[in-house]
């Protein structure tokens, strides 16, 4: 719990600068697993950076608060969702779920996990973007099947965005991806950043 509290704190601090600069531009605060924090490359190449970069050339008002954790699971990422709901966003990206399906975690849980924090959010009255996760080929058929519909049920049932698969066009090019061949190397974080950067746009 401390840990998760004091990297939730660096995040902010990382944008106080730019909060108290700017009172008036939206906070985005992304709720995310090693994949948002940036795991394997410098924090500035990560995709919220590059999606803060983009906003500022754009002359958009935006900041976009980095609250991915390594190792989050969708059950870590409670505590985190309230804490950052203290910070009044105006807009929250739940990212999480990947590891709990590396981990092979009952997709019913992942699915309650999450209609928990979209109800917490939703409850704030904060705007929900989800975004959803797929699996290498590896983990079976069946379990796989479970687990892809958690994301376009709960968009569904909760009237929520959703973009279905964070990791679009960069999931298994070894050009786009790090040795582990899981996480993004910086030209991955690109391609997920033009289209993190798009969804948020439209659903800000």
């Amino acid at each position: 719990m401390i840990r998760l509290l004091l990297a939730a704190c660096f995040a902010l601090s990382l944008n106080a600068g730019a909060q108290a600069g700017n009172p008036k531009a939206k906070k985005i605060v992304i709720i995310g697993d090693s994949i948002s924090e940036g795991y394997g490359v410098n924090k500035a190449q990560s995709y919220p950076s590059l999606m803060q970069k983009k906003a500022d050339a754009a002359g958009l008002q935006w900041n976009i608060i980095n609250g991915g954790i390594s190792g989050s699971t969708t059950s870590s990422a409670l505590s985190r969702i309230n804490w950052h709901l203290t910070q009044k966003p105006d807009l929250m990206v739940l990212a999480v779920g990947a590891n709990d399906g590396l981990r092979g975690i009952d997709p019913k849980l992942i699915e309650t996990n999450l209609a928990t924090a979209i109800e917490e959010i939703k409850k704030a009255k904060i705007k929900v973007l989800l975004v959803g996760m797929k699996l290498p080929p590896n983990y079976g058929i069946a379990y796989i099947a479970k687990y892809q519909m958690i994301w376009p049920r709960l968009a569904s049932r909760f009237k929520v965005p959703i973009v279905p698969f964070l990791l679009d066009g960069v999931a298994g090019n070894p050009a786009l991806n790090q040795a582990d061949g899981i996480h993004p190397n910086e030209k991955g974080h690109e391609i997920i950043a033009d289209l993190m950067y798009s969804a948020v746009k439209s659903n800000l």
